[in-house]
This record gives C-alpha cells, sequence and structure tokens, in this order.
C-alpha cells in the first residue's frame, strides 16, 4: 500500500491546505498551515515553548481551545464548566460537521474561513495596568503576533459558548454561524464586537 504523498494531504481527507491566504502578513508566522488529516498530535507540543505556534496545526489549535476546561465563560453559568474537557474526538467530530456546513454555506474551503475569522478577531492593540507611586492606571500597549492569534482564538470560543448556550440552536451551527460572521467581519459575530470593543478601550487609554 503506498503512502499518502504530502501534496495529497487533505483536512479530513476533504479540505486542502493548498492555497490558504492569510491576509494579514504580520500573523503568516503564528497560524500553522501544517498539511494533517486528523487535526490530534497528541500533545507532542507540550512544555516546549513556543512549539504550539510552529508544529501544531491552526485547527487543532482550534479545537483544543474549544476543549479547554472553563471555555464556557465564567459570566453565563456563574463557574468554569468542563462541558468539552477531555472528549477530544467529540469536537473533532462537532469540527468537521461544522466545516462541511461551512462549505455547503459559503462554497468556500472552510479552512480558509476559519483563517480569515482569526485574522479579523485578533485584536491589535489592547489595555495593561501600570503602578506607579502608589497609583495604578491603563495604559494602552500593542499586542504581540503570538498573543494576537491567541486571543482571537480564545474569543472566537468564548462567542460560540455564548451563542450556542440555553439555546435549541446545535453547537455544530453555533461553529458555523461564528466563523462564517467573523470571517466577514460581520458585527453579528459576538467574537468581532469584542474585539472592537477591547480596541475601543485601548484607544480611550492612550
Amino acid at each position: 500500500m503506498s503512502k499518502t504523498k504530502k501534496e495529497d494531504i487533505k483536512l479530513f481527507n476533504k479540505w486542502s491546505f493548498d492555497g490558504i491566504e492569510i491576509k494579514d502578513f504580520s500573523l503568516e508566522k503564528y497560524i500553522n498551515l501544517k498539511k494533517i488529516i486528523v487535526p490530534s498530535t497528541g500533545g507532542n507540543h507540550s512544555h516546549k515553548k513556543f512549539w504550539k505556534s510552529q508544529k501544531v496545526s491552526i485547527v487543532e489549535r482550534f479545537i483544543n481551545r474549544l476543549l479547554s476546561p472553563g471555555f464556557i465563560d465564567n459570566k453565563i453559568k456563574g463557574h468554569k464548566s468542563s462541558y468539552n474537557s477531555g472528549k477530544k474526538k467529540k469536537i473533532i467530530r462537532s469540527v468537521e460537521e461544522a466545516f462541511t456546513l461551512i462549505h455547503l454555506n459559503t462554497g468556500q474551503n472552510p479552512i480558509q474561513v476559519l483563517v480569515d475569522a482569526i485574522v479579523n478577531v485578533a485584536p491589535r492593540e489592547e489595555t495593561t495596568r501600570i503602578a506607579m507611586g502608589g497609583i495604578s492606571y491603563a495604559s494602552a500597549v500593542d499586542i504581540s503576533p503570538q498573543r494576537r492569534v491567541d486571543l482571537a482564538l480564545k474569543l472566537l470560543v468564548q462567542a460560540i459558548a455564548t451563542d450556542s448556550h440555553n439555546t435549541i440552536r446545535r453547537f455544530e451551527e453555533s461553529i458555523t454561524r461564528e466563523l462564517i460572521s467573523a470571517a466577514q467581519n460581520s458585527q453579528e459575530s459576538k467574537a468581532i464586537k469584542r474585539k472592537d470593543e477591547i480596541e475601543r478601550i485601548a484607544v480611550s487609554a492612550r
């Protein structure tokens, strides 16, 4: 049995990584488009500095973020939840189904939709607390490219969790709705709204 050639590798054996465009050149090094069929590396990047960006596919990073304990925002239920913690096979199936829905709804490669959503949601500026002489105040700071990608994944997952909470809408449909809206830079996306809020607060703190 012949081995699968690298150029023939497709996500879930459906969608190609070829031709995926990252529209923000500053994020190119931090959005990994490694060709992979099943986005699961078994935690090989654990405890290795910066490997999540350099070695782990952006699709798997999105899935891993959905798995994080407490991915449902504390504000929703009042406590941390481990609703999907440890259920990676379940989340992988959900993401595959969501990507199928994205392809059917938009006609686009869902990997491109995910990348566009991350680029659009990644904030460029935020605030930090500075203490000086017993006085603390907020100051605007630029965000490093790696943190921009990390924040984008966090905001997308929180938006998906909010959208899927206390509704008859299926989890896969919530993933589909949020990724499409964010990729289109639409104000219907909760992640886009949150990103705009972060940047607006930073502007006022300059």
